[in-house]
């Protein structure tokens, strides 16, 4: 049986210029959706779990057009409330070699970032759920949004369904300051924890003693002070954290661990060649609350979900279109690339 996971966040047009090309090139942008909880809504749909994504969008043909996309892959939409002003846009130039991806936003008065608390009717939302899911893009995008999600979190708590948070520290959308006071109230709800480790340093201060979050290092007992500190601040039952080691825009190694406050599980890791990195974290954080709610072990639902992670890396678009199958092929070694004939 399906279990229903509910995520609350934002869906956003994505402008992408063709080819490779630099924004100064582009004659044409290739259109697609996405965002955050949305791109785990989307994972979890296809899965085969009952996800639902709420949200607010504008009522005209773009923010039906976002639900549209939404609906195309699965994920069910009944509790997305529609008006505001306009949906958010974010442009893509797509990065390769030693040139890096460039993300330029234009989400100001967005329909979600004027939500209100009293949108959103979160006990019957929330009714027969299993999980809900949020990331720290939500709350950066305003005060009353971040009443909402705590609303959410707290009516989450109450029913007794499970509730995860992936840190996600934007400093384009709200300060280290603010980020910290805000989360750590929205943390005193939160069962599981993902992020990495620049995200739980940037913003709770928390980092290992022997580590620099800039050079992307951290040992297996490094990664477990981490864990074990955020763990502590706010009795989590279990933390996971993300390793991206970027060689160039092109190729990466991506790696994970999972602490469950007993033992620390870590992944394998992959060199991956990137042909879309955006929603990578989000996959990573689908796969995870996929592989828990099923009941695989520690050891298996980190795998399974840096797995889906890796593979996602290969899809264009936020959304990951993997299925369970070939997820947990990889995930049991088979990385060989060969057509499937």
């Amino acid at each position: 049986m399906a279990n229903k996971v509910v995520t609350f966040g934002e869906i956003m047009l994505r402008l992408t210029p063709p080819n490779y090309l630099r924004f100064v090139q582009a004659d044409s942008f290739d259109v697609t959706y996405g965002g955050g909880e949305a791109n785990i809504a989307a994972s979890l749909a296809n899965y085969g779990e009952e996800a639902y994504f709420v949200t607010k969008v504008p009522d005209n043909p773009i923010g039906q057009a976002a639900i549209n996309h939404l609906r195309r892959y699965g994920v069910h939409t009944d509790y997305i409330v529609k008006g505001g002003e306009r949906l958010g846009i974010y442009f893509n130039e797509i990065g390769a070699s030693q040139r890096p991806s460039l993300v330029v936003y234009d989400r100001s008065h967005s329909s979600i970032s004027e939500a209100e608390a009293g949108d959103f009717d979160w006990e019957k939302i929330l009714e027969g759920a299993k999980w809900f899911h949020f990331t720290g893009i939500t709350p950066a995008l305003g005060d009353d949004v971040a009443a909402a999600c705590l609303e959410a979190v707290k009516t989450a708590n109450k029913m007794g369904i499970t509730v995860s948070c992936d840190l996600n520290y934007r400093k384009k959308l709200w300060s280290k300051e603010k980020a910290r006071i805000v989360m750590s109230e929205l943390m005193q709800y939160v069962d599981i924890s993902i992020g990495n480790e620049e995200d739980a340093h940037d913003v709770f201060g928390i980092q290992a003693a022997e580590s620099d979050v800039t050079k992307g290092e951290l040992s297996k007992e490094g990664y477990k002070e981490v864990a074990k500190k955020l763990m502590d601040k706010f009795s989590l039952k279990g933390v996971a954290i993300t390793l991206r080691e970027s060689y160039s825009a092109s190729d990466n190694g991506w790696s994970a661990m999972y602490y469950d406050g007993k033992e620390i599980y870590t992944s394998r890791k992959y060199k991956v060649h990137i042909v879309d990195r955006v929603g990578g974290g989000d996959s990573f954080g689908g796969g995870l609350i996929y592989a828990l709610l099923n009941g695989y072990a520690p050891q298996d639902a980190v795998e399974f979900a840096v797995a889906a992670s890796c593979l996602k890396h290969t899809i264009v678009g936020d959304f990951n279109h993997m299925t369970v199958k070939e997820v947990e092929n990889l995930a049991k070694g088979d990385a060989s690339g060969r057509v499937q004939r």
